[in-house]
C-alpha cells in the first residue's frame, strides 16, 4: 500500500488520544530541514495542560505503523512543539519504488453519485462567448476530468450545437460532446400547457412563448432555506399557485394577495429541460440494464450540478424551478458552481472569448520569435507547440483561482513569459526540460557514456541527501493522489444551492512543483561525469525525476494539455 499524508497524520492524531486534530505537514523549506510534521506547543498544552507530553505517547508514535503511514525516525520536544522526522531514506525507498501508485488518484472504495456536469455556455456560439462564460466552460472541463479519473460517472450536458462550437472547443483542449439528435419534448409540452396561465392584454407574450406559469409556490417551498434569489418572488400576479398535480386546490385560485414568479415558456427552454432530463432517465435505463456504476438508480441518485457564470446563474434558478414544476422525476439535488466574474484590467469588457485565444496565440509566436530571431510561423510543429502553450496560458490563467472568486486578467505580454513563475508558459517550459533531460541520459547510454538504467529495487535511495529532493517528493510526489481527491471532492450532501469546488488546486501544484523543479535543476547536476562511482546517486535522482515527470503529466491531463518534449 502507498504512504499517504493524511493516514499518517491520522495516525499522529490518534497516538495523542481523544481530541481534535493536533499535527499538521510542514511545507516550508527552512522547516524541513528539521522537521516534516509539527503538533504545537500552544495545541499540546490544550490537550495535555502545562505538563509534558507523556513519554508513553511519545514512545508510541516513535513506533507508529499501519497502512499507508510513513515511517517515523524521531519525535522530540521543541520550543515550537513536538516535532516529528520521518525516516526518509525509507521513504524515498517506497515511494519512488512505485512510482505509478503516486501518480494516480485514489479509487474510492465505492462510486459516489453519479453527476451531470451542466454548463448552459456551451449552447451559444463561440464569437458571443464572454470571458466569464469560457471560464465556466473551463471549469466545467477540468471538474469533469477530475470525476472521471476517480471513476465517477459522468454525463455532459449541452451536446453543443452551433457548428463552430467544437471548433472551437478543440482548439482549447476541451473534450465536450456535440449534438446528434435532439431530446424529444413532448411531454415536458403537454405538461407544460396544462400548467401554462392564459394570458392577459397588458401581459403580452414574448415572441416564442408558449405561455406563462407561476413559480411562488416552489420559490417558498425551495427557495427560503436553500438560496435562491429572492427577487425571484417579486413579480405581482393574480393567477394559479404552483401546487403539485396531487393538490386539491383550484388550478386557478390562488390567494388574492400571493406574490407569483411570472417565466414564460418557450419551446428553447423545454428544449434545455428534455437534455437535462434524458440524461437522467438513460442512467436509470441503463441501471436496468445492469449498467450503472452506483449501486442505486433514477433520479434520487444523481446529482446535476450547474457549471455557470455570474450572469448565467438567475436565469439557471428559474429553469431549475420550471423543471420541478414540470417533471415529477427531477433530481433532487440540483446544484449551482457559481463562477465569479472576469474583469480585464486596461482593456474593455467586450473582449470575446476567441478574441482572448488570438491575443494569446500572438503574444506566444511574437515571443518566440524575439527569442529564436526569426518566424517560424511555417513550421507546423512549432505552430502546434505554439497552439498548446497559448492554451495553457490561458488554462493557468483562469483555473489558478478558485472558480467563486473575481478574476482580474492582465493582458501584457510579460504573462506568457517562461520566466514568469505564476504562468502556465513557466510549468510547460519545465515540462519540457525535464524531457529534454532524458533523452540526453538516453542518447548518452546509447553513446555508452552511461550504463542502462539499473531495477529501481537496486537503488540506494541513502544518497538523495539534497533538501531539494525531500522537497520534490514531501510537497509534491508524496500528497499528490490526495490532491487529486480533493480536486473530484464535491460536498454533495452539503445544504443549500451553491456548491464550490477545488478547481484551481492543480494550477497552483503544478506551478509550485515547477518552482521547486526549476530550483533544484538550476543547483545540482543531474548527468554527473560518467564515473562509476557517480552513477549510483546519478540514478537515484533521475528516478526522483521520473516520478516528478510523471506526476506533472498527470497533472496536465486534468487540465486536458499534452506534455512538450520542447520549446
Amino acid at each position: 500500500m502507498r504512504l499517504g499524508v493524511e493516514e499518517t497524520l491520522g495516525a499522529l492524531n490518534a497516538a495523542l488520544g481523544p481530541g481534535g486534530p493536533v499535527w499538521f505537514k510542514e511545507t516550508r523549506a527552512r522547516h524541513l530541514r528539521v522537521r516534516d510534521f509539527l503538533a504545537p506547543r500552544r495545541a499540546l498544552e490544550a490537550r495535555f495542560g502545562d505538563d509534558q507530553v507523556p513519554e508513553r505517547v511519545v514512545h508510541a508514535i516513535v513506533g507508529l505503523q499501519g497502512p499507508g503511514v510513513a515511517p517515523v525516525l524521531s519525535c522530540a520536544p521543541t520550543p515550537a512543539g513536538l516535532a516529528l522526522q520521518l525516516r526518509r531514506s525509507a521513504v524515498f525507498e517506497r515511494v519512488l519504488g512505485a512510482v505509478a501508485a503516486y501518480a494516480a488518484p485514489t479509487v474510492p472504495a465505492a462510486p459516489g453519485p453519479r453527476v451531470v456536469l451542466h454548463c448552459p455556455a456551451l449552447r451559444g456560439s463561440p464569437c458571443a462567448l464572454r470571458l466569464s462564460q469560457l471560464r465556466a466552460v473551463l471549469v466545467a472541463d477540468h471538474l469533469a476530468r477530475a470525476l472521471h479519473a476517480h471513476r465517477v460517472s459522468v454525463r455532459l450536458v449541452p451536446a453543443v450545437r452551433d457548428p463552430h462550437m467544437p471548433t472551437f472547443l478543440q482548439q482549447l483542449r476541451v473534450d465536450w460532446p456535440a449534438a446528434s439528435e435532439r431530446a424529444a419534448t413532448e411531454a415536458l409540452r403537454s405538461r407544460a400547457l396544462a400548467e401554462l396561465t392564459p394570458s392577459r392584454n397588458a401581459e403580452a407574450l414574448p415572441p416564442g412563448a408558449l405561455g406563462r406559469v407561476y413559480l411562488k409556490e416552489l420559490v417558498d417551498e425551495r427557495g427560503r432555506t436553500t438560496g435562491y434569489d429572492p427577487k425571484l418572488d417579486s413579480c405581482l400576479g393574480r393567477t394559479r399557485s404552483l401546487a403539485g398535480p396531487e393538490s386539491s386546490r383550484a388550478p386557478h385560485s390562488p390567494p388574492a394577495s400571493a406574490l407569483c414568479v411570472l417565466f414564460a415558456v418557450t419551446e428553447d427552454l423545454l428544449a434545455v429541460l428534455a437534455e437535462l432530463q434524458q440524461a437522467v432517465q438513460d442512467w436509470a435505463e441503463d441501471s436496468s440494464l445492469g449498467l450503472a456504476a452506483a449501486p442505486d438508480a433514477g433520479a434520487d441518485s444523481c446529482m446535476v450540478v450547474h457549471v455557470v457564470s455570474c450572469e448565467e446563474e438567475f436565469q439557471q434558478q428559474k429553469l431549475d424551478l420550471l423543471w420541478w414544476k414540470l417533471d415529477d422525476q427531477a433530481p433532487l439535488r440540483q446544484k449551482h458552481l457559481v463562477c465569479g466574474p472576469v474583469k480585464v484590467a486596461g482593456a474593455p469588457g467586450t473582449l470575446t472569448a476567441p478574441e482572448y485565444y488570438e491575443l494569446r496565440h500572438a503574444q506566444v509566436c511574437k515571443a518566440s520569435a524575439l527569442k529564436r530571431g526569426r518566424d517560424l510561423a511555417q513550421d507546423s510543429a512549432w505552430m502546434e507547440i505554439f497552439r498548446v502553450l497559448s492554451v495553457a496560458t490561458i488554462k493557468f490563467e483562469m483555473l489558478s483561482t478558485a472558480p467563486q472568486s473575481q478574476l482580474l486578467l492582465a493582458l501584457a505580454d510579460s504573462s506568457i513569459s517562461t520566466k514568469g513563475t505564476k504562468s502556465g508558459t513557466f510549468v510547460m517550459y519545465n515540462c519540457a526540460r525535464l524531457a529534454t533531460l532524458f533523452e540526453s541520459y538516453k542518447c548518452s547510454m546509447e553513446q555508452g557514456l552511461y550504463p542502462t538504467f539499473p531495477p529501481v529495487s537496486s537503488l540506494d535511495f541513502s544518497l538523495l541527501h539534497d533538501e531539494g529532493e525531500w522537497l520534490l517528493l514531501f510537497n509534491s510526489i508524496l500528497p499528490f493522489p490526495d490532491l487529486l481527491s480533493q480536486t473530484a471532492a464535491l460536498p454533495c450532501t452539503a445544504p443549500g444551492l451553491h456548491i464550490t469546488a477545488r478547481t484551481e488546486m492543480v494550477c497552483k501544484f503544478l506551478v509550485q512543483l515547477s518552482m521547486d523543479f526549476s530550483s533544484y535543476y538550476n543547483r545540482v547536476h543531474i548527468l554527473g561525469e560518467p564515473r562509476p562511482h557517480l552513477f549510483g546517486q546519478m540514478f537515484a535522482r533521475l528516478q526522483l525525476l521520473r516520478a516528478v515527470r510523471e506526476v506533472l503529466h498527470t497533472g496536465l491531463a486534468m487540465l486536458g494539455l499534452p506534455p512538450l518534449s520542447h520549446i
